[in-house]
């Protein structure tokens, strides 16, 4: 008599067979939807007609260092440029914890409510090691990231000094052409070369905060002199004395400083972005001097002069790309950093060969 032979219950039978996972036919076309690049008609045609997912894309399109997107990105920006120049650019900075995220968020809600579409452009720093960003911002930003007139695009820093990403002035174009009336930058807060959001907005408010230490301490900083207002954050509780103190002594500090070319006089405020307490006074500050630099002609002069600043930018960055993506170079630069590295090469020298190989001298 023949053994019954056990079967476990683990053991696989025929039967029927398993669908895929993934389909195949729905993964091609998501592929080939990837690959489908948009033209620069398209997207100037989607910023025109108010299509948010156009602007973003051309926002990413003219952050990108890839030497094919260049062409298309620069046919965007002139498209644009007839209809930019038109809004209010409002730079905002601090030290980190003064509270840029919940200002802005208070601030740009209130100008929201009173009929005005707000672009926030807000610059993450990015890590020395990783290179990465966090890009937070949207999520500190909970109630107006759902606002209809406003618009949070998060960049990261880069290696641009000055908490400003490297195409700022561009994407700023693109949120006017789009047809945002008021942009507020928000830089990193880095205390470097501040100058550089200062280059290319109309107002600079400077956020600081009271009870961290002894105010004279930001009055040393050439911030201070670039500053078209001082905001004393975090106005509100136990706080609000020390915050009338600190604008005390800030104002007066204010009147030692030379006269502006704009005929503007800087003055200090408190607020708080959480009870909302002189959010609105802020923005009579900004319409004031916005009316008086119109009045004596120097926000015409000074946008001119951005614009200057912004083609020495963009030759720089250009001569830049060119430099790195060069065959010659690109095929010599990483001996030449070893030789450096190594002190068999000084470092003035290795850039003197390098720019040789480039200009074929």
């Amino acid at each position: 008599m023949t053994a019954k032979k056990n079967i476990s219950a683990l053991t696989e039978v025929n039967g029927v067979d398993q669908p895929e996972a993934v389909s195949s036919s729905a993964a091609r076309n998501l592929v080939s939807k990837r690959q489908r690049s948009v033209s620069a008609q398209d997207l100037i045609n989607g910023i025109f007609d108010g299509n948010i997912t156009a602007l973003s894309r051309a926002i990413t399109l003219v952050e990108s260092t890839n030497p094919e997107h260049q062409q298309k990105a620069s046919e965007v920006i002139s498209a644009c440029l007839p209809k930019a120049n038109n809004s209010v650019r409002i730079g905002i900075t601090g030290v980190p914890g003064v509270g840029k995220s919940t200002f802005i968020e208070a601030f740009g809600k209130y100008l929201t409510g009173i009929g005005k579409k707000v672009a926030v452009l807000a610059v993450d720093p990015s890590s020395s090691l990783s290179h990465g960003s966090i890009l937070g911002d949207k999520t500190r930003m909970e109630e107006l990231v759902k606002d209809k007139n406003a618009f949070i695009r998060p960049s990261a820093s880069g290696e641009t000094l000055g908490g400003v990403a490297r195409k700022t002035r561009e994407t700023i174009t693109l949120c006017e052409a789009f047809g945002f009336d008021t942009i507020i930058i928000e830089t990193v807060g880095v205390g470097q070369s501040e100058t550089a959001v200062h280059g290319m907005t109309d107002f600079f408010l400077l956020l600081q905060i009271a009870g961290a230490g002894d105010e004279l301490q930001g009055i040393k900083r050439g911030i201070m002199e670039m500053a078209d207002a001082i905001v004393i954050n975090k106005a509100d509780g136990d706080n609000i004395k020390k915050a009338k103190l600190a604008k005390t002594e800030f104002g007066r500090a204010l009147h030692y400083f030379p006269q502006k070319s704009s005929g503007w006089m800087p003055t200090a405020l408190t607020c708080s972005a959480i009870t909302k307490d002189g959010i609105p006074e802020i923005w009579e500050i900004v319409s004031a001097y916005l009316t008086l630099t119109k009045e004596n002609g120097y926000f015409e002069k000074r946008r001119s002069e951005q614009n200057l600043e912004w083609m020495h930018e963009a030759i720089n960055e250009q001569l830049k790309l060119n430099f790195y993506n060069d065959g010659k170079v690109a095929s010599t630069i990483d001996n030449t950093r070893k030789n450096v590295m190594e002190h068999r090469l000084s470092p003035f020298s290795a850039a003197q060969e390098l720019l040789k190989l480039f200009l074929g001298k």
